[in-house]
């Protein structure tokens, strides 16, 4: 399959990015990951295995569509629960333990 990362057409294979990632050990991360075979690796890493240039040079999002395209499986960041900002009154109220309605 074509895909374009960072500006250049690359035709990748399932099977080429399994051969490519063999024996390649997976860095530690807490952002976006690629399962090939039974590892998670970061998408970065996965990219610049892949590609053979430098992490700055790709996003994330141009590995984990192509890598999406080819059927891996790909874990995204979780998204954060929204905060509920609070008037230092409601901050005082709660300190307090009485609460105030604004």
């Amino acid at each position: 399959m074509r895909c374009v990362i960072a500006r250049f057409p690359f035709e990748l294979t399932k099977s080429g990015v399994l051969e490519s990632m063999k024996g390649i050990k997976p860095e530690r991360g807490t952002g976006e990951s690629v399962i090939i075979g039974r590892r998670h690796y970061p998408v970065k890493q996965v990219g610049q295995v892949i590609t053979r240039q430098d992490r700055r040079d790709f996003s994330a999002a141009e590995v984990l569509r192509a890598m999406t395209q080819l059927g891996f499986t790909c874990r995204a960041l979780p998204t954060a629960a929204p905060v509920r900002i609070l008037s230092s009154l409601q901050q005082a109220s709660a300190m307090l333990g009485t609460p105030v309605s604004v």
